[in-house]
């Protein structure tokens, strides 16, 4: 066999199923992973929809995907302590493991970083198989699914973020926004210690999920006044974590931020430039931390799922066959259903299985 089939964004909003070459296993430390599982993410959407992230633009046909499991099928002479059979949660995030960044411990911003499922650097893996180096990918533990390791991805993201506040140990913090990333990071901080968690979304599902993982208050900004529901609570937050992309949910996160408070950015927005009130964040002396990916937390995320301080089951609601991903990518697009992560299972079960 020298193809594969893959799911291809062929223009705007228009996905196909086709066949391509099989990729091949290079001499090295690489891997032939068998997909099992990908989850959809909010980048895949932005994808679909506008064929580009800033100026990451798809030249089609293109093939997305990055949060997936497999299992390994062949092995590179250098792989390590990988072998056929081996089920993996895979991080995405390829560094040169050489330049200054990977040097001081920051592979995430590596300066030849390729991402899988990003435009111009390599292909995705909503497809049968992929490579990836040996060291990309964790040993899924048994009582984790193909299905559930998928969690690993942006689960991994959030521990990364909660991390920031290890030291801190705020009180009491803000999400704005609850999708697969929020409750991410909602699900990292309690497990951290996080007492008291704020969240905001304009969808009612993804609050109720928010209320169920140990949020303490959840409302809509197109229902409630955001900064005063918080402030009329609490006297001010001290890291308040954006993770929706929305620019009205910065304003809302300098407004209820405490003097010397940290806001975290998270969230993809559709525009290249956001504003933000400059006095207010110069008055307050507020610090911005933008967060990028995992930066080596996919273990970590890994053993708390395995070891039952973090449950992220309740995220996966919706599974897909790999033909019909452009019905996953339709859902997740539209908030429906009470979609939270759309997965593409490719043991070929069908629609909402």
């Amino acid at each position: 066999m020298d193809v594969m089939q893959a799911a291809q964004l062929t223009g705007p909003r228009s996905i196909a199923v086709r066949e391509v070459p099989l990729p091949q296993l290079p001499d090295d430390g690489g891997v032939l992973l068998k997909v099992g599982a990908v989850g959809i993410c909010g980048s895949d959407v932005h994808y679909y929809l506008h064929g580009r992230i800033g100026n990451q633009v798809v030249e089609y046909p293109f093939t997305i995907g990055h949060e997936c499991t497999g299992t390994v099928e062949m092995c590179g002479p250098l792989a390590g302590a990988l072998a056929p059979g081996d089920r993996v949660a895979v991080d995405p995030a390829v560094s040169c493991g050489e330049c200054d960044q990977c040097r001081a411990g920051r592979p995430h911003t590596c300066r030849s970083l390729r991402f899988l499922g990003c435009p111009g650097q390599l292909p995705g893996c909503l497809s049968e198989y992929i490579v990836m180096p040996a060291h990309n990918c964790f040993k899924l533990p048994d009582r984790l699914s193909l299905r559930q390791g998928v969690l690993a991805e942006p689960l991994a993201i959030g521990v990364y973020a909660a991390g920031f506040l290890e030291d801190a140990k705020p009180k009491a913090i803000g999400i704005l926004g609850t999708g697969p990333i929020g409750l991410s990071v909602l699900l990292a901080a309690r497990a951290g210690g996080a007492e008291t968690v704020y969240v905001t979304d304009k969808v009612e599902d993804r609050l109720q999920a928010a209320l169920k993982a140990g949020a303490a208050w959840a409302a809509s900004p197109d229902e409630t006044d955001i900064v005063s529901g918080i402030l009329s609570r609490e006297q001010g937050l001290d890291a308040v974590f954006e993770c929706c992309g929305d620019p009205e949910a910065l304003d809302q996160a300098v407004e209820i931020l405490n003097p010397g408070g940290t806001l975290f950015i998270l969230g993809v927005p559709e525009t290249d430039r956001v504003a933000f009130d400059i006095h207010g964040l110069r008055r307050k002396e507020i610090r911005i931390q933008n967060i990028r990916r995992q930066n080596g937390c996919t273990q970590k995320a890994l053993d708390l799922m395995a070891g039952g301080a973090i449950d992220a089951a309740f995220m996966a609601t919706h599974t897909f066959a790999l033909a019909e991903t452009g019905k996953a990518l339709e859902l997740a697009a539209g908030y429906a259903d009470g979609v939270i992560k759309a997965v593409i299972d490719l043991k070929e079960r069908g629609e909402y299985f």
